[in-house]
């Protein structure tokens, strides 16, 4: 009996010890999601590689979204199924993944990759969701276009729902105001013609509070020039300048600010007597003079998520219609026809949003298709769905 406890007691020190040892070995070798979870799982290599050549494919897809996005579905064993979706961000955009499945054990990976040629398409990776994270954010430092990809676990078997949001990367700078609130844009003539406008402009009532936009420092406060009486914070984290003009009066600020300090209050002082109470909100990025700040404070709404994962009943579909075309967004307005199905054609089933299903055809190109040219085939029992 003591033996026995004595080889208890080894082997529960062994797997400890290999536990321990995967962790240090992981400090210094920082492998991917998707390397542990082949390790952490003990996939065979041939299966392994089956999941990660279908991967591959969502390379050669064209499915491009507006955001916010939404689609729901369900993940079933072995079908390999894998999302891709081409965005495109805006400095001071952020990139908001969020993955809600039934099961919180269930395993997603996506991993976001930077569009670096457009004549022959290639693809530089930027970032991917943590092992066992289910979510992601990114935020964008110039205009460029992104593929997500999406890719459960190999016996992932749950209803899910995919939210694909934007939102900007500093709080907006005028205290209850709002992208309404917003009324020259930049790039808008100046002094007839003779310069561009270098920021935006957001309308309030005179006193309104002007907030700190992001955490930094008080770089200059005074009153000079066409910006009159203006405020100067240095964002370190991003190694940019916001510049805030035409107040009416400064709050009694200096060094460090918290975002949402109040750091003065909206008038129109300097070149704006003539013009009603605003607040000229502008970016400087280091030697690169000013850049369009709108994005970075612009706010998008969340998408909507109440179609029922209920409605989805098979893993695949039938073409209904004569003719049926597969577009490359889920709309008919500014959508492109990436190819067309006939009558009969079966297609892979991998999500909805709102009235548009998400497929991926035989030859393995994804695209939408309206519900109303397509039809379930052999309804799966309740207990397969569930």
């Amino acid at each position: 009996m003591k033996q026995l406890k004595t080889l208890s007691l080894l082997f529960t020190l062994i797997i400890c010890g290999c536990s321990h040892l995967d962790k240090a070995s992981d400090f210094i070798t920082n492998p991917t999601a998707k390397e542990q979870y082949k390790r952490n799982f003990n996939i065979s290599n041939e299966l392994f590689e089956i999941w990660e050549n279908s991967a591959k494919t969502a390379f050669q897809d064209s499915v491009s979204v507006t955001l916010p996005y939404a689609e729901t579905g369900k993940f079933f064993p072995k079908s390999f199924p894998v999302y891709s979706y081409e965005i495109h961000l805006q400095p001071g955009e952020v990139l908001d993944l969020s993955i809600k499945t039934d099961s919180v054990n269930q395993l997603i990976f996506a991993e976001l990759f930077e569009k670096t040629n457009d004549s022959i398409p290639e693809f530089k990776k930027v970032t991917g969701t943590d092992f066992q994270k289910k979510n992601l954010k990114f935020e964008a430092e110039k205009s460029a276009t992104y593929k997500l990809v999406i890719q459960p676990e190999i016996e992932a078997h749950t209803r899910f729902v995919i939210e694909i949001e934007k939102k900007p990367a500093y709080l907006f700078p005028v205290s209850g105001a709002n992208n309404a609130n917003i009324q020259s844009y930049w790039g808008a003539n100046r002094d007839g013609g003779a310069r561009s406008h270098e920021g935006i402009d957001i309308f309030a009532r005179r006193g309104t509070p002007v907030l700190a936009a992001t955490d930094g420092r008080i770089g200059f406060t005074g009153e000079k020039g066409l910006g009159g009486k203006q405020v100067w914070l240095r964002d370190r984290k991003r190694r940019q300048l916001l510049y805030y003009a035409h107040l009416d009066s400064i709050a009694n600020v200096s060094g460090n600010v918290k975002r949402g300090d109040t750091l003065g209050f909206v008038g129109n002082t300097g070149n704006a007597k003539t013009t009603a109470p605003h607040l000229h909100f502008g970016i400087y990025k280091g030697y690169g003079g000013a850049i369009n700040p709108l994005y970075f404070v612009y706010k998008t709404e969340k998408s909507e998520t109440n179609q029922s994962i209920s409605e989805i009943t098979a893993l695949h579909l039938i073409v209904g219609s004569s003719k049926a075309n597969l577009r490359n967004r889920p709309t008919t307005a500014g959508s492109v026809i990436l190819n067309t199905a006939k009558a009969g054609d079966t297609l892979q089933l991998l999500g909805k949003s709102k009235n548009w299903f998400h497929i991926r055809t035989s030859n393995n190109q994804a695209s939408f298709i309206h519900e109303s040219l397509v039809r379930f085939q052999n309804p799966l029992s309740q207990e397969s769905i569930n």
